[in-house]
């Protein structure tokens, strides 16, 4: 153990005196704060919203000692201690809670208004603009600071009054903003909808605190839906029915009676369907966009099937021309067999693992149609898929969001069936990356004169959100599929395919004779069984072992993917470690939870159309502007800008997790694999890391959990009916 807990409870008052760590997620703070009693400085941690130094708080907690940080309060209440004399207001005010108002205008505002401004601020706001020099607008922006810092500080105790986590107070505050306290204690069963996940988590304990019924039929209702939105985050598009109703019981003690009662009446006003499946004897019960998602891909996937394709393609000879003169590629066998049939097909899938040749065929495919004068569209799921794409094909790609043109303002795509995909061919790469939702959207875009290819790797992890549906059309055997099997012979001398192919067939990696970074090999493991020590491994291969043997990048060749974002090797304490040993620039800002310096590797984590940037771009901070409040990031020579606001969209990157890596490559990986990583130890997942690799690859841990991984396939199977949909409908 790291830390020691006491019994010993403590009040504290004081001022922050620096923030050392915060997250903008979950207001998670780590900062040193003066005592007044004796001016001592403490370090103290626990959720507080928005920090600043100088202000005055009002903490309670327990003293705990860690060995490395010594004694520490870990807070459980915090409150505002509001300053009483004009030079405490006049500190308070300027300590950067409200952006955009600097020293001179605090100065005037404490000027004019002496003891009472916090007063005025509070109950008097548009008296704000007696003062010279302060207008409407500032006025206004003062105001709606002063609300919005303590609104979420009573939102945060309202929520430590109820022992409800207060890392939930973000997300409830971005949802209802000012009204948040009084929506949570007149309706809290809204919260339950408006806040998927973690809604009827709140809204449950607020009801039971208040005395509801724990078999009131409005909170029963609400439970089963909440259980079906877990089960869609997990991956699934159905639940069985007994299933959610003992997932009912176990979790939230509602009798069997209740529970079906719910459904009934939920059925009954469409809220959820219910369906009986020819492959199990127990009914299905869905989400209705689930179920609208699913059977409108196996719909308009049947729509497409049954339009014939009017035009024969090209016989072997021109194809193989073709290839030769654009490409300059002399195709195999089994490549040339499968584009001689794939021209006949409306839609067609083609899968197989790395160094079968998925590239090359998409780079041929594109040939052989451009010759036939067709149009041709590339797309891929991610912004970092689609430049790859682009990349390898010297063609034009784009996600398919931007495809479908995705509208912010309400949240629809602009391409549809009234309004579908102007192509003649539509090539997705990395399709194993896409959801229900989004394959559905895609295929009522695609014309249904169009030809539809899909390019992936089923054995690669199955997409962040529900359904596996690469796998289920695959599965179906409706949709023409070739399969790639032969590695081709450059391949086949890489120790990276080699291993990637014994992991995807279930079998143990080859680990002999790597265990160190002499051999001119490209795949290395290395056993280590302490976490700590393998984090301390991490650093030296980054900062002098792998930059030296490969004459690597240490920050933008060499890539960290971990299993979990906690733990001592997870993303966020690498990132720390990694950042402190590969980036000697002096300075750092803190900014939405964020602890950046010039030069370092980040991530952009949800795609923004306005800046062009999208989910999984890697760049680096090229400018920090302290007084505009801006950071600058390169991405690719691209500088984008963004507000200190914005900075919730980007993280750290020197090391991201597996899911995160999906649809990019990397001249070296390095991946931690340890049996802390339990939960997260799957085949998919060390087959995705593994292929992630294009020159090196490094595994860090013991036999062990490589071998619980290898043997572990379970998390390939979700609950989704789309196969048995193509078969039967």
């Amino acid at each position: 153990m790291t830390i020691t807990e006491t019994s010993t409870a403590a009040t504290l008052e004081g001022h922050i005196e620096r923030v050392t760590y915060h997250n903008q997620e979950n207001h998670f703070t780590i900062a040193r704060f003066r005592t007044s009693k004796t001016n001592t400085l403490v370090t103290v941690l626990g959720t507080m919203p928005h920090p600043s130094p100088g202000e005055a708080l009002r903490v309670t907690g327990n003293w705990e000692t860690h060995v490395r940080y010594g004694q520490q309060l870990r807070i459980t209440t915090v409150e505002t201690v509001l300053p009483a004399t004009v030079a405490g207001i006049e500190s308070y005010l300027a300590s950067g809670f409200i952006k955009g108002v600097g020293p001179k205008t605090v100065r005037r505002l404490v000027d004019h208004f002496k003891e009472k401004t916090l007063v005025v601020i509070e109950n008097s706001p548009k008296r704000l603009s007696e003062v010279p020099g302060i207008g409407k607008e500032t006025a206004q922006r003062i105001s709606a600071a002063w609300e919005s810092h303590h609104v979420l500080r009573r939102l945060m105790q309202f929520l430590q009054d109820n022992g409800i986590n207060t890392s939930y107070g973000a997300k409830i505050f971005k949802t209802y903003e000012t009204a948040a306290i009084d929506i949570l204690c007149n309706d809290p069963l809204r919260v339950a909808h408006d806040i998927p996940g973690i809604g009827f988590l709140i809204a449950d304990t607020i009801l039971q605190n208040t005395g509801a019924a724990p078999n009131d039929p409005i909170r029963v209702q609400a439970c089963v839906l909440h259980v079906l939105e877990q089960q869609a985050e997990a991956g699934h598009i159905y639940i069985l029915m007994d299933h959610l109703i003992d997932r009912c019981g176990q979790l939230f003690n509602i009798a069997a009676d209740d529970a079906r009662s719910a459904i009934k009446h939920l059925h009954a006003a469409n809220d959820l369907v219910i369906e009986a499946l020819d492959a199990s004897p127990d009914q299905a019960v869905y989400l209705p966009s689930l179920h609208a998602a699913e059977s409108g891909i196996a719909g308009r996937l049947k729509a497409l099937l049954t339009y014939p394709v009017q035009e024969s393609g090209p016989d072997r000879d021109r194809i193989t021309g073709e290839v030769l003169r654009k490409l300059a590629i002399q195709l195999s066998a089994e490549q040339l067999q499968v584009l001689e049939h794939i021209f006949s097909h409306r839609v067609a899938i083609i899968t197989g693992g790395p160094g079968t040749g998925k590239t090359t065929l998409i780079r041929s495919i594109t040939a052989v149609f451009d010759s036939l004068g067709k149009n041709i569209v590339l797309s891929a799921p991610t912004g970092r898929a689609a430049k790859r794409l682009a990349q390898v094909t010297g063609r034009k790609a784009s996600t398919i969001h931007r495809l479908l043109r995705f509208n912010l303002n309400d949240e629809t795509f602009e391409r549809n069936r009234d309004n579908p995909i102007s192509a003649d061919v539509v090539i997705i790469d990395e399709a194993s990356m896409v959801d229900t939702y989004l394959m559905f959207h895609l295929l009522n875009a695609v014309h249904i004169t169009s030809r539809l290819i899909l390019v992936g790797d089923v054995f690669q992890l199955p997409s962040v959100g529900p359904g596996n549906v690469l796998s289920d059309l695959i599965q179906s055997q409706t949709i023409q599929t070739f399969e790639l099997k032969e590695i081709f012979r450059q391949a086949r001398t890489s120790p990276i395919i080699a291993n990637a192919h014994r992991v995807r067939k279930g079998e143990m990696i080859d680990i002999q004779r790597v265990d160190h970074l002499e051999e001119p090999v490209d795949f290395y493991f290395v056993e280590q069984y302490q976490p700590d020590k393998v984090v301390n491994t991490i650093v030296d291969l980054c900062t002098r072992k792998i930059p030296q043997r490969f004459s690597f990048d240490p920050i933008h060749a060499i890539q960290v993917l971990t299993p979990m974002h906690k733990g001592p090797v997870g993303t966020i304490n690498m990132n720390r470690i990694l950042q402190k040993h590969l980036n000697p620039n002096p300075g750092m800002i803190q900014a939405a939870g964020h602890n950046l310096k010039l030069g370092d590797k980040v991530m952009h984590l949800k795609n923004n159309y306005q800046k062009e940037v999208f989910n999984g771009d890697t760049g680096a901070i090229d400018d920090i502007d302290l007084k505009n409040k801006t950071v600058s990031i390169d991405f690719d020579d691209r500088i984008i800008d963004y507000d200190f606001t914005e900075l919730e969209e980007l993280s750290l990157a020197y090391a991201i997790t597996v899911h995160k890596s999906q649809g990019s490559e990397y001249p070296a990986v390095i991946v931690p694999i340890l049996t802390q990583h339990f939960a997260m130890l799957q085949r998919n997942l060390l087959y995705t890391a593994i292929t992630r690799g294009k020159n090196l690859v490094v595994l860090i841990g013991t036999r062990k959990a490589l071998a619980i991984a290898i043997n572990n396939d379970r998390p390939r199977q979700r609950a989704s009916s789309l196969a048995h949909r193509l078969r039967t409908f």
